[in-house]
């Protein structure tokens, strides 16, 4: 793993966007007889990277491999401020509303007096999908990085709103 996050680091990452996400070490037995003999440990240290230029992917996954780690999972494209991006379409969701609640008053001749009320439909985001992968070291190709297609990421945002009309 050292070899690993030298390279990735090598590659000009942040130090923020590297971290250890799990560890885990197992002894390993051989059986002969019955009887059981450590033959020693196996360790698996697992590493999350978060890429702010997602058109870095395939070189930040070939150069992970390329190094050493014998297995990618979990590749997955999220937005680096999914809180953001949430807050503006709440607020395009209530502009909306309130232009359908004055086109809707002016259907009956009258105006929006005010709002008595925004509710927002709150609904748990679907997590963004993991990519899995595998790819063994020796089988890599120096100059055949992963295509990757992070397609796009759609941010909703449902508001009843309340308001009296004159």
């Amino acid at each position: 793993m050292t070899a690993v996050l030298g390279k990735l680091k090598a590659l000009g990452l942040a130090a923020d966007a590297i971290r250890t996400s799990g560890y885990d070490l197992q002894p390993e037995f051989d059986y002969a007889n019955g009887k059981q003999t450590l033959r020693g440990y196996v360790a698996r240290n697992a590493i999350e990277v978060r890429l702010d230029d997602i058109g870095r992917t395939g070189e930040v996954l070939d150069a992970a491999v390329g190094s050493g780690a014998t297995s990618v999972g979990g590749v997955r494209f999220d937005l680096k401020d999914r809180a953001a991006a949430e807050r503006e379409a709440l607020k395009q969701a209530v502009a909306d509303a309130r232009g359908r609640a004055e086109a809707a008053a002016s259907g009956a001749g009258m105006k929006v007096d005010r709002v008595l009320r925004i509710e927002e439909q709150r609904t748990s985001p679907p997590e963004p999908r993991p990519i899995m992968m595998m790819r063994q070291s020796a089988a890599l190709q120096a100059d055949a990085a992963p295509p990757m297609a992070p397609g796009e990421l759609e941010i909703k945002a449902i508001v009843t709103m309340t308001s009296s009309i004159k």
